[in-house]
């Protein structure tokens, strides 16, 4: 009893905190917030000491954050949540109407992310099904590619093409269920791959089990097994999918802004940007509250899934073990083999022919005479607004972005990994952090560390890990209810040995996998930090910051936007195939 109430306590701190630390925001960033909604109010206002004077007595701002936050928290207790410091409308029913718009366009996106990961693991249920998965060669390379482009961008392109030119779908707005199609599918379709990946890792192993071998005796159809091994592997995925549910409704600012969606992430940031405390405050609230409800009931949708067998010790370890790889690891012929190898090897390749025909050149040099020419001998991936080599720009972009973006997710992995195996420390961090959308992160993030380039690197360490942490916990539930381990623990073994010996080389193979996926992302989510003036500022190279000064003009120059996301593209294909081909080859060895 006292363990589940620590627990709760612990939960609620942690929660509290994001709603806290916002109240103080203004003062910990060291700016007046009574300038920062003057402003926010009226931009061409002078303003003067008079002014602000007044904006100061009618907020409350010289009582002080804690007394503001103090008031702010007790009127939570009625039901009153304040009113905006802009435009002095109740923040309730204004969270509300953004949270009415962000639900709908949260359930069809995650309708679409599952469509999506049915379409990627497709193939591996079909052979699967027949058993024939012992010849699977390691695919991969369009959902890497899908889950590496950016939000922002493949909703600039629906927009355009879809909505605009074609007139198949609107555009813009927020008026019906057709409104929601677009950015649905700007959401939905990375989201869906990054799923799918992490699904068509496991499903192999499920095929592998004990009851497929005896179903498939027995004469079952291939559905029906292939139904049971997709409910096998759902129970270690659907941590990731909540974490997926709450990311979408708060963190879809870019999709909200471009299909001018009145959404709650784009009330938050504008809340953020305008230092508008109790809207951001309540924002905040609302997306902490979503993060608990979804974990709740991703648990509770686990125990129905698993049923008893975790708490009898019961379901079999998804990590194969060596003997049952053996067999299907020698059929496979040369010509796998072959693939295994070339894939990675020609895509690394591509890559660093890339760099190296572009670190010659001057990424800043202006020719106004060749703006947005398309590629050509000259400018192989053209020109940009300013007539600056793309290919220049993308090569030298590359070095400072792939090497931070290295860096910072070998330490996500290795906070995520760390903490992941702690799920009651744990949990409530993860529901918490990713709560918070990534440009209200960066925000405190840059109010407590400074401005400056490491600004970017901090604000995308401090949340990376949480869905790597999910992932850990998940797979640690799973595996510490398997027969072969609670025998080891029956004989003796200590907590240390079942860790070294048992649980990390079951856990880490796909966590490290899962890692990798999101190598492409945490490469955009650094550059496209330094656009929002919280790291490098242009005219730097950096990817994210390519894309973003280069969206204006996607339809006119398309070429301009897809030379960097067909980068981003490259390295996310790179990075599963890697992975891939290091997993089967050190399976191998070891058979």
């Amino acid at each position: 009893m006292g363990g589940r109430v620590g627990t709760l306590l612990w939960r609620a701190g942690v929660a509290a905190a994001p709603v806290c630390g916002i109240g103080l925001l203004p003062w910990l960033s060291h700016t007046d917030p009574a300038l920062t909604v003057l402003r926010a109010r009226s931009a061409e206002r002078d303003p003067d000491p008079e002014a602000l004077a007044a904006v100061r007595t009618q907020l409350g701002l010289e009582e002080g954050p804690l007394v503001l936050l103090g008031r702010w928290l007790g009127g939570l207790s009625r039901g009153d949540a304040g009113r905006s410091w802009i435009s002095g409308a109740e923040v309730a029913p204004a969270v509300t109407q953004a949270l009415g718009a962000s639900l709908p366009l949260m359930t069809v996106s995650l309708v679409v992310a599952c469509c999506t990961a049915a379409a990627v693991c497709a193939r591996t249920l079909c052979l699967g099904a027949r058993r024939r998965l012992h010849g699977r060669t390691p695919g991969g390379s369009v959902s890497a590619a899908l889950a590496a482009l950016p939000e922002f961008l493949t909703a600039s392109v629906l927009a355009t093409v879809v909505g605009v030119r074609l007139g198949w779908l609107p555009a813009l707005g927020w008026y019906g269920p057709q409104w929601t199609v677009l950015p649905a599918l700007a959401l939905g379709l990375p989201a869906g791959a990054v799923l799918g990946r992490l699904l068509d890792d496991q499903l192999p192993a499920a095929f592998t089990e004990p009851w497929a071998a005896a179903a498939t005796a027995r004469g079952l159809p291939g559905r029906t097994i292939a139904r049971h091994a997709l409910r096998r592997c759902l129970p270690g995925l659907l941590p990731n999918l909540g974490l997926f549910a709450v990311g979408l409704t708060g963190g879809a600012v870019a999709v909200e802004q471009i299909f001018d969606i009145p959404g709650l992430g784009r009330t938050t940031l504008q809340a953020a940007l305008a230092q508008d405390l109790p809207v951001l405050q309540a924002g905040t609230l609302a997306l902490v509250a979503l993060a608990a409800v979804t974990t709740a009931a991703t648990r509770l949708a686990v125990r129905r899934l698993v049923g008893t067998a975790l708490r009898d010790g019961a379901l079999h370890t998804l990590h194969r073990p060596l003997h049952t790889l053996r067999g299907s690891l020698r059929t496979f012929n040369g010509r796998q083999s072959t693939a295994r190898r070339i894939s990675p090897l020609a895509y690394s390749l591509l890559l660093l022919v890339v760099i190296a025909l572009g670190l010659p050149r001057d990424p800043l040099a202006l020719d106004t005479t060749t703006r947005l020419q398309p590629p050509s001998t000259t400018h192989p991936f053209g020109t940009d607004a300013l007539g600056r080599d793309l290919l220049a720009r993308v090569a030298h972009g590359a070095l400072d972005t792939l090497l931070l973006a290295l860096a910072v997710s070998a330490l996500a992995l290795a906070a995520g990994v760390l903490l992941g195996l702690s799920p009651r420390l744990s949990g409530p961090l993860v529901d918490t952090v990713n709560a918070v959308p990534p440009v209200l992160a960066a925000l405190l993030v840059a109010a407590l560390w400074g401005g400056g380039g490491a600004t970017p690197v901090v604000a995308v360490a401090v949340v990376a890990w949480a869905p790597l942490a999910a992932h850990t916990s998940a797979l640690l539930l799973q595996e510490r209810a398997t027969p072969h381990l609670t025998a080891t623990r029956a004989l003796g073994a200590g907590r240390w040995y079942l860790l070294r010996r048992g649980l990390l080389p079951a856990v880490l193979p796909p966590v490290v996998r899962h890692a990798l996926l999101r190598l492409p992302g945490v490469a955009l989510a650094l550059a496209s930090l330094g656009f929002l003036g919280l790291g490098a500022q242009p005219p730097s190279p950096e990817w994210g910051l390519l894309l973003a000064e280069n969206q204006p003009y996607a339809e006119r120059a398309p070429w301009a936007v897809l030379a960097p996301a067909a980068v981003l593209a490259l390295l996310g294909a790179l990075a599963v195939t890697a992975t891939a081909r290091a997993g089967a080859g050190a399976r191998v060895g070891e058979a």
